[in-house]
């Protein structure tokens, strides 16, 4: 079975918040593969479960709050007998410019507290990270800029980097990490304008 952990923090106040794409990208992907988010107490998480192109999966929403997510995300490997090969954990990142994205394996949690968690919980950072870019701040506080919404205008290259992000999941599935990467690791005409045409 594979598990993709989309990460963010649970309540209507941090919805649609740079910190919860990772959210936001598993949602999608959930939407379009026709699975539905359960709330389970035991996992400590929105679980949802089935099959993406005929690959037995599970979508890992982690309730935890971002600082403990590795706490939900050990609890269903372990229930689940997971291998660690067959995870993928989606996340926001403030280095990388918005509307790209990087994926990655053996890497630092790069100062991200919800990939710290997973990596303690683990005991291991052998685990492919697919890191979406939200921009870094212009002026003000690191966690004002993560929990901040987006703009109207930033929202479309957000959309769009939502897809390529489901597309990257889909391929991470049924065609292999590498493919996965190749995809996810080439950078985009103009990124910030290649959807505001």
């Amino acid at each position: 079975m594979y598990l993709i952990v989309g990460l963010g923090n649970p309540g209507k106040k941090y919805e649609q918040t740079r910190h919860n794409v990772g959210f936001a990208a598993v949602d999608l992907l959930a939407r379009k593969n026709g699975l539905e988010f359960r709330k389970s107490l035991k996992m400590k998480g929105a679980l949802a479960k089935g099959t993406i192109a005929g690959e037995p999966c599970a979508l890992l929403k982690p309730l935890t709050f971002m600082n403990l997510s590795g706490e939900s995300v050990a609890l269903v490997m372990r229930y689940h007998s997971i291998d660690l090969s067959k995870l993928l954990v989606i996340a926001d990142d403030v280095a990388i410019p918005l509307g790209q994205m990087r994926l990655k394996i053996n890497s630092g949690a790069g100062g991200h507290n919800g990939l710290a968690s997973i990596e303690e919980s683990l005991q291991t950072n052998r685990y492919a990270r697919l890191k979406l870019g939200v921009g870094d701040r212009e002026e003000g506080g690191l966690t004002d800029h993560v929990l901040g919404r987006f703009s109207a205008e930033e929202e479309k290259i957000v959309s769009a980097l939502l897809e390529r992000a489901v597309e990257a999941a889909q391929l991470f599935i049924t065609k292999n990490l590498t493919r996965a990467m190749e995809f996810s690791n080439k950078r985009p005409i103009d990124p910030m304008h290649r959807d505001l045409e």
